[in-house]
């Protein structure tokens, strides 16, 4: 963890980045906590091609490179949470199959009971 002073977050990835960049490896440089906004911001240093391909992107869309990928992150969360939705409700349609809803939810609350941590989603 680092602390470094500027006026706003952005301005503190950026000079951090540039205190840290020649002296370490760091591709990813990521504020500890939410904003107001319960966003976190996310400094990504892209290897050229990939920066190029991104840029060319969010001009096609006619976007900022940063918009462009926020709206594609945002997409693909979105994504994920609909596969994943998808996927529990096979596995709970295959489950009362077998059984009634009734023992089904009993034996859910019970393994959450016993779960030493717990997935957010």
């Amino acid at each position: 963890m680092a602390l470094v002073p500027a006026k706003t977050p952005h301005a503190a990835a950026r000079r951090l980045r540039r205190r840290l960049g020649t002296r370490l490896p760091i591709d990813v440089i990521t504020t500890h906590y939410p904003d107001a906004d319960h966003s976190v911001l996310l400094n990504i240093a892209f290897p050229p091609a990939a920066h190029a391909t991104l840029t060319a992107g969010a001009r096609r869309a006619q976007q900022t490179p940063e918009l462009f990928l926020e709206l594609a992150v945002h997409r693909a969360l979105a994504e994920h949470a609909d596969r994943e939705t998808e996927r529990l409700d096979h596995a709970v349609r295959q489950l009362l199959a077998h059984t009634t809803p009734a023992y089904l939810l009993a034996a859910v609350g019970h393994a959450l009971t016993r779960l030493p941590e717990r997935p957010t989603p």
